[in-house]
């Protein structure tokens, strides 16, 4: 039976919307993966930080949001391992476990987890929900980011918000704001079709 005719049901998230195989959840997990690494690819470096801004967060919390939290925890791991082994698909072409930025890719699987599951929950099907939903997400990276950054490059707190917070707070919030507009839409879309 096709899920897609009740794109609004409660408990799903998009990716539910299509025919749910084994080939259809690997090929999702490894497409999310390979956004991220494609985003993570737009950086702007920021000056007195080892992190610059990319597409990277914003592309993990779609992903999760859009996957849900299986699939979406799946796909980061993805992402995350395959990083580790050497694909240079981290912020600017890095690999491995050396940079000081390595914390945020931890902890964006813990967040794709998260806000995969609030996706699940209705998070993704209004504007505001959706904006909270990228925030806590954000929040979750920085949790792990942050602790990782000030050990790797023994900094005092206040300069390790200074390098790893401060500088990234207005692409937070637009990447919410674009986020509250592209998935809500994807889902009043799909109402409309039905």
């Amino acid at each position: 039976m096709s899920t897609a005719a009740a794109p609004a049901r409660s408990g799903q998230v998009l990716a539910d919307l299509l025919p749910a195989t084994r080939v259809r959840d690997a090929a999702l997990v490894v497409s999310g993966a390979v956004l991220t690494g494609v985003a993570a690819q737009f950086a702007l470096p920021i000056p007195g930080s080892p992190v610059p801004v990319t597409g990277q967060t914003f592309a993990v919390l779609l992903v999760g949001s859009a996957l849900g939290a299986g699939r979406g925890l799946l796909s980061m791991l993805v992402y995350l391992l395959a990083g580790m082994a050497g694909v240079p698909w981290f912020a600017e072409g890095a690999s491995g476990v050396a940079a000081p930025s390595f914390g945020y890719v931890i902890g964006m699987v813990l967040a794709s987890a998260m806000v995969g599951a609030l996706a699940r929950r209705g998070a993704d099907r209004t504007p505001l929900r959706m904006a909270g939903t990228m925030l806590l997400g954000s929040a979750v990276i920085y949790a792990v980011g942050l602790p990782y950054l000030s050990f790797a490059l023994d900094l005092s707190a206040g300069r390790t918000l200074a390098a790893g917070f401060t500088p990234f707070l207005l692409g937070d919030v637009l990447k919410a704001a674009l986020a509250m507009g592209v998935l809500p839409a994807v889902w009043k879309l799909l109402e409309r079709r039905r």
